[in-house]
């Protein structure tokens, strides 16, 4: 197993790509920990599906852009498993409008939830990952944040904006035996592009060179091996999850 022995922290996992890489995770042996806005039927289901693959499983209710709840998921974390060893900062929103339309508001919640949220869990576990020369820091970006994205200035400037984060993480935690890599998913098939206008998902398959959608399976595959030692000596890398649609 990729991951035996590790405690896994997953952000914003109640669905999606979040809650294929929890399954994916404990598949690989790892212990689980994963927060949500809310404790739903989803948390419950998933709780469910782990314990099944015979891991550990603890749900924290956490608002990512909560910077005291993220120290107190952290200190809850090592608390009961005495360490963590991997971050998946996955928690993330859209709230789509041409720019001289957007409020401040759906400015400000993209970019504290897809941006500030992942500072916030970083800047909670580096300290013990720190002390434990040892950790694997990954974030969920977009090929939206490498190239723009009409109607998505929030959310293309948030994913942006982790990949600033993640190679001066990966800069300044190398010397501590700390990872940090970014995935950059394409269009994926999950709940969130299922309230798209159709010639959105039109124009954006006609993107991609495989001529499909990505399945949540593709973007969790990656995210085990960055979580895993297989991917040691990578850090600082975007690797996008596309089916060629960013080319």
């Amino acid at each position: 197993m990729l991951l035996e022995n590790k405690v896994s922290l997953i952000t914003g996992a109640n669905k999606g790509i979040g809650r294929q890489i929890v399954i994916e995770f404990a598949k690989e042996g790892s212990d689980i920990v994963f927060t949500d806005i809310k404790r739903d039927e989803n948390t419950e289901s998933l709780i469910e599906e782990v314990k099944r693959l015979g891991r550990n499983i603890i749900f924290f209710e956490a608002d990512v852009r909560d910077f005291k709840r993220a120290e107190k998921v952290v200190e809850g974390i090592v608390e009961k498993f005495g360490k963590i060893d991997v971050l998946v900062n996955n928690a993330g929103i859209n709230r789509d409008r041409v720019i001289w339309k957007m409020s401040e508001e759906e400015w400000d919640v993209v970019i504290d939830t897809d941006l500030k949220g992942a500072f916030n869990y970083i800047r909670a576990v580096v300290p013990y990952m720190r002390r434990q020369n040892y950790g694997r820091i990954i974030n969920i970006s977009s090929i939206n944040g490498l190239r723009g994205k009409f109607g998505q200035a929030n959310y293309s400037a948030a994913k942006a904006g982790l990949v600033g984060l993640t190679k001066t993480c990966a800069k300044e935690l190398g010397k501590f035996g700390i990872t940090c890599n970014a995935i950059a998913p394409g269009m994926i098939e999950t709940d969130m592009i299922k309230k798209l206008p159709k010639e959105v998902l039109d124009e954006a398959l006609k993107e991609t060179v495989l001529g499909r959608f990505g399945k949540p399976k593709d973007v969790a595959y990656l995210a085990v091996f960055l979580a895993s030692d297989r991917a040691k000596h990578i850090t600082g890398e975007i690797i996008k999850v596309d089916g060629g649609q960013y080319i």
